[in-house]
């Protein structure tokens, strides 16, 4: 097996094989630092890594039910957003890297990421385990989208701004500097599609966002229309690790499809144009953030909302519940416990070595 720093030159070259003069340089070198700073943004920047190894770590896992899965689940994917009633919806909002793969890979990695992310005195292995098979059980038995208008009173307080941060949300994006060019065409056309008639003129901007996708160029269009702002971001799709990794030749994007699953509420403006994934940006579509508030994001009954929203998102197809439920009935008690313990201790490992060598 290549060692990390080997397979960090050999992903980014494919990167810059795929994406040619759009890849953004500066971002490569941001997320670097970001990989040297902790255990769990080192996590969050290179799944890429996880997809090569985690078989090698967990190769149990290999023989679970497979289903179009989320692939790059951790603590911080997930947010909210407005579905097409207007309604406030909370699930996993980022699917770059979904793709058909052990359904059990999305819970150890979610758990792995909670290890790394959990402090002194906070909850235990097996209590974060627990809390993620609860809420995945539950999820998987009786789906559903995690609707915030009436019910979750408690989630729906914690992730609705203030003024203040509504109007710093804005004023930031206003802020953000013109490129020194044009947007790439694909992009400014991705962009201009997605915007409701009679928009005021705008300029595409560059923005420089995520961990994993650093690298990757985004764009996004700030103007007006009927009275008020109006944002949306475009960046670049590629393959998923995980099928670059096990499956080469299913270069499909699979983002939109498990984003519109039967069991989940998406948002309208969440879309694919050719190769350019469009969102809509605004003070709805917000998450909780483990430096912000460690104690809510660690917390049972959300670690439990993200277990039953992985739930949400494997029962697109209404066969895979029966078959996971009967592959996590024949699973020694404490398996997640144990994988997601091996794949955070590989990790850390793996962060230590990056920066010494970087």
């Amino acid at each position: 097996m290549a060692n990390i720093i080997q397979s960090s030159q050999a992903y980014e070259s494919w990167l810059r094989g795929q994406l040619g003069a759009d890849l953004v340089e500066d971002d490569l070198l941001r997320k670097h630092m970001k990989m040297r700073s902790s255990s769990f943004a080192f996590l969050r920047a290179t799944y890429w890594r996880f997809a090569e190894t985690v078989l090698d770590i967990c190769p149990d896992l290999a023989s679970a039910p497979t289903v179009l899965a989320i692939g790059d689940t951790h603590l911080e994917n997930f947010g909210t957003w407005r579905d097409v009633e207007g309604r406030l919806v909370w699930g996993a909002n980022d699917f770059d890297d979904a793709a058909v793969m052990p359904y059990a890979l999305d819970l150890v990695r979610l758990v792995a990421s909670a290890l790394l992310a959990v402090g002194a005195g906070g909850p235990s292995a097996q209590a974060i385990a627990t809390s993620v098979l609860t809420g995945y059980d539950r999820g998987i038995g009786t789906p559903m989208p995690v609707v915030l208008e009436r019910d979750h009173k408690w989630l729906r307080k914690a992730l609705t701004l203030p003024d203040s941060e509504r109007r710093d949300f804005w004023e930031k994006f206003a802020a953000l500097p013109f490129a020194s060019k044009p947007a790439p065409a694909a992009y400014a056309q991705a962009l201009a599609a997605s915007l409701p008639a009679n928009c005021a003129a705008y300029l595409p901007k560059p923005r420089a966002a995520g961990t994993g996708s650093l690298g990757r160029p985004r764009f996004i269009a700030y103007t007006d229309w009927q009275g008020g702002p109006v944002l949306r971001e475009a960046k670049a799709m590629l393959q998923s690790a995980w099928s670059l990794a096990h499956a080469p030749g299913d270069r499909a994007i699979h983002a939109t499809e498990i984003a519109a699953g039967r069991m989940r509420s998406p948002d309208p403006h969440y879309r694919l144009v050719g190769a350019v994934l469009v969102r809509r940006l605004s003070p709805s579509s917000t998450k909780i953030e483990i430096d912000r508030n460690p104690d809510l994001l660690l917390s049972p009954d959300m670690l439990d909302l993200m277990g039953f929203e992985i739930g949400n998102c494997h029962t697109n197809d209404p066969t895979s519940g029966p078959a996971i439920a009967k592959d996590l009935g024949a699973r020694k008690p404490g398996w997640l416990t144990d994988a997601a313990k091996a794949v955070a201790t590989m990790i850390g490992a793996e962060q230590k070595a990056w920066s010494h060598a970087s």
